[in-house]
């Protein structure tokens, strides 16, 4: 368990000095988000706040890694570790870039829409399957599909692969379309990223891989959030919310808990099914569900305070994460 704190408080730390480092930078070279005209209008006061944030916390996690090879930690505990903590890191920084080259587009070459559908969905679909196939085929991950809150499991063999896949899939964009308010997708995510942290350090899914990679992602988004919580001074832009994304499925795939992520990921389903569901009814009826979507503007233009959303939200993912935690 020691290196748990070890990860959370080292990775802060260097997270805390990048931000004061990084942000400046990022204004220099006028790395500024363009807020979309669709969003609240309240948002346009936005506009220009420094974007590609997510590498303050992905170069902390990056050091962190390293500080923890070279220090030893790894040799510290019960089983090899290195390969798992690599290929953590792989799927995260796979997404990452792939977040990168949307935000270079958006904010270089001035597409406010970054990739085009077809070609996130590609470069998506290829890192999920390769991971997937590497963790199944390359480290023996079982292909069962465990239901949460019983004891079911099933074994689906290689149909396990195109279904993990589009697990990923799912939630990776899910993280993206959380990403919308100052604070949200770190807080939501430290909770979750915590629960495996403390999940895959508890006797019933023992992984210290998971548990010392998700400790690192805890201590890097804490210190983001010194940069992060609202006023936002920076945002994670696509660059962080999909390597984060990246980040809880790989960690949720190694533990063999793919399901887990729609409990523990709560606030990210509702998020994605909140725009599913307005895209739904307003083809078919010509109605609107809610009165914005993703569900966190709806929340906004009902007069919630962006402070009130993210702390409910944070709130709602403790209470699924605790009842995943215990019960799941």
């Amino acid at each position: 368990m020691y290196y748990t704190f070890f990860g959370v408080i080292g990775a802060f730390i260097i997270a805390a000095l990048l931000g004061k480092i990084m942000i400046p930078v990022l204004h220099r070279l006028k790395f500024g988000q363009e807020i979309r005209e669709e969003g609240p209008k309240w948002h346009a006061k936005k506009s220009g706040t420094p974007t590609m944030g997510g590498l303050i916390f992905i170069s902390s996690t990056i050091i962190m890694t390293a500080v923890c090879y070279l220090t030893g930690i790894w040799s510290g505990m019960d089983i090899p570790v290195g390969k798992e903590i690599f290929m953590l890191l792989v799927i995260s920084i796979a997404y990452g870039i792939i977040g990168f080259i949307d935000d270079y587009i958006k904010v270089i070459l001035k597409r406010n829409l970054g990739l085009t559908a077809k070609q996130k969905f590609l470069l998506q679909m290829i890192a999920a399957v390769a991971f997937v196939c590497w963790a199944v085929y390359g480290e023996g991950i079982t292909p069962v599909v465990r239901i949460p809150f019983t004891s079911v499991e099933v074994n689906i063999g290689i149909a396990f692969i195109p279904f993990a896949a589009l697990v990923i899939l799912a939630t990776v964009n899910s993280v993206n379309l959380t990403d919308g308010l100052d604070g949200l997708a770190t807080c939501v995510t430290i909770v979750v990223a915590l629960f495996f942290t403390l999940f895959a350090d508890s006797g019933k899914f023992p992984n210290q891989a998971v548990a010392l990679f998700a400790s690192i992602i805890v201590g890097g988004l804490l210190g983001f959030l010194l940069y992060n919580r609202y006023p936002a001074k920076v945002f994670m832009g696509d660059t962080g919310s999909l390597f984060l994304g990246g980040a809880v499925c790989g960690m949720a795939i190694l533990l063999e808990q793919p399901l887990a992520l729609l409990i523990v990921g709560f606030v990210y389903v509702m998020e994605s099914l909140s725009v599913i569901l307005q895209v739904i009814s307003y083809k078919t009826t010509g109605k609107r569900i809610f009165k914005m979507s993703p569900i966190h503007h709806h929340f906004e233009m009902c007069g919630w305070k962006e402070t009130k959303i993210v702390t409910v939200f944070t709130l709602v993912t403790v209470l699924m994460c605790g009842l995943m935690y215990f019960f799941g």
